[in-house]
């Protein structure tokens, strides 16, 4: 029988099968389910000793011995802070050294209750990953639990080696052996090495003998699949059972929700880092996502799957309806135009700013995007645009709200700006976003607090700038602003300020999703 704490059975399955054998165990109260649990469990054979600082060690050359991971327990309190000189060394000799301390729940840290400090960064540098794991109680923190452990034993199994550390807080009844059957845990696996030919065809090749794959675009633009989701909600027959994501951060909060219906998803980044999320994800593949891309694409060219051409068609239909479709004078139909004008961008770069600017992207842009889409913060989009400016000689545009745009007008603050900088700055005169926010509506501080709502324009830091500057109202004169923006030649940078109401812009949207209901799915 092994322990009733989850979070202890999460770990205890994974370490099985990522195939840890061997642990070297201390003595202590607050360990002892997890002592109980490696002992249970069939695989893992247990070495006791006593004292911490020679247990390290003892873990340190057996992990050496078998160039394989090896486990450290120890309980709570001094007893981690004694495997300081051991993890050291371990981490210089790059050995697989897993350290998993048991930890008193959170609330009781500096409140001199016993055996008791801060554990969760107490190795500091001298391990590669060090995580805490909760005690679950609803599906998304088990999802949690088991992506931290993935993360730690991934760290030390298949990225150069050294030494994690997993901190376990238990609450008490710390006894409890109820427990009958491990639970059939998660586990994330990873290329170890950069990717090969080999390994590109050998995602290929899972791709194609999936059910139901899709190809998720690993910029930060993965046009009209908001939309897409919209329009197919609880139609099962749309549902993927498998998807290979390249990587781009997903812009679409409803697309996200509806990817964690599939049952695995693989990763393509240039690191090899773990990230998951669609809760799903079963393994990480180190490499250039253009290289599995442009290998996968070739061979989705000769042989087709049904459900690739059933997405397709969907998103064509969805694009043939975007294009038809007319919003009223609103931010939606200035990006619409903008997006119009410049086409295919083959001689400019495009900047999106996060927020309501990068949504209306994933509607209307048809080429390659930049936006910070890292942490999705409002800071710094102008200025990465300028910045961008500064070493090429191509138009570089940057759509922006408002928000986004005063918060970092300092970048205009520059004597290397030249005329190549274009600036579409929709000013709906708060953060819009915030007006489609269900249940926002009801709070009296949305406007003034949360959305920041104010009256500011931008001529007069264009003035002091010396931008270009230039500002419409209507649909007549919007088209005119931005044939401008585009099209006229200028020593400066030129910036086009869209004033919107607010309460329209949300109403455009909302109009336009009901329109794609005229879509067949």
């Amino acid at each position: 029988m092994y322990s009733n704490k989850e979070n202890v059975n999460i770990l205890t399955s994974l370490l099985s099968t990522f195939g840890v054998r061997h642990a070297v165990v201390c003595p202590g109260s607050r360990n002892a389910a997890i002592v109980h649990n490696l002992n249970e469990c069939p695989e893992i054979t247990c070495i006791p000793v006593t004292d911490e600082r020679s247990a390290g060690f003892y873990a340190l050359g057996m992990a050496l011995g078998e160039n394989l991971p090896v486990i450290v327990c120890v309980t709570s309190g001094t007893a981690l802070l004694n495997l300081i000189p051991a993890v050291a060394e371990a981490y210089y000799q790059c050995a697989p050294l897993i350290v998993i301390s048991a930890d008193r729940p959170p609330q009781w840290i500096d409140q001199l209750d016993g055996q008791t400090l801060p554990q969760p960064d107490a190795l500091g540098r001298f391990v590669r990953k060090a995580v805490t794991l909760p005690e679950p109680h609803n599906e998304e923190e088990h999802w949690y639990c088991n992506r931290l452990v993935n993360e730690a034993l991934l760290e030390t199994l298949h990225h150069g080696g050294g030494p994690v550390h997993i901190n376990v807080p238990i609450t008490e009844p710390l006894f409890e052996f109820t427990v009958k059957k491990l639970p059939e845990e998660r586990e994330i696996d990873c290329t170890a090495n950069e990717l090969s030919e080999d390994e590109a065809a050998a995602v290929t090749l899972h791709f194609l003998q999936a059910e139901r794959p899709l190809l998720l675009s690993g910029q930060p633009l993965n046009a009209l699949m908001d939309e897409a989701v919209y329009l197919v909600a609880d139609d099962e027959s749309y549902t993927p059972d498998f998807v290979l994501n390249m990587g781009g951060s997903v812009v679409s909060k409803r697309l996200k929700q509806y990817l964690r219906r599939a049952k695995e998803s693989w990763l393509v980044n240039e690191a090899g880092t773990m990230a998951d999320p669609f809760m799903n994800l079963t393994y990480v593949i180190e490499g250039c996502r253009s290289d599995v891309e442009d290998y996968l694409t070739t061979v989705l060219e000769v042989r087709k799957i049904d459900f690739v051409e059933k997405w397709k068609d969907l998103l064509d239909r969805i694009r043939d309806h975007v294009n038809a479709y007319q919003p009223d004078y609103s931010q939606m139909a200035a990006v619409k135009l903008f997006e119009k004008k410049i086409g295919q961008a083959e001689d400019m770069y495009v900047h999106y700013a996060n927020s309501t600017a990068i949504r209306l992207a994933n509607t209307y842009a048809e080429h390659e995007v930049f936006c910070n889409r890292g942490v999705n913060g409002i800071d710094g989009s102008l200025s990465t645009a300028a910045g961008f400016s500064c070493v090429t000689d191509k138009k570089v545009f940057c759509v922006i709200g408002d928000l986004s745009f005063f918060y970092d007008q300092n970048a205009l603050w520059n004597q290397n700006l030249r005329g190549n900088l274009r600036i579409l700055l929709l000013n709906n005169g708060r953060g819009g976003i915030f007006n489609t926010l269900k249940g926002l509506e009801n709070s009296e501080a949305r406007d003034t607090l949360v959305a920041a709502k104010h009256h500011t324009t931008a001529e007069g830091i264009c003035a002091q700038n010396k931008v270009d500057y230039m500002k419409v109202k209507s649909m007549r004169d919007l088209k005119k602003g931005i044939e401008k923006l585009v099209d006229s030649k200028s020593r400066r940078p030129m910036l086009l300020e869209v004033f919107t109401d607010v309460d329209e812009d949300t109403r455009v949207v909302k109009d336009y999703y009901e329109s794609l209901k005229q879509v067949k799915i």
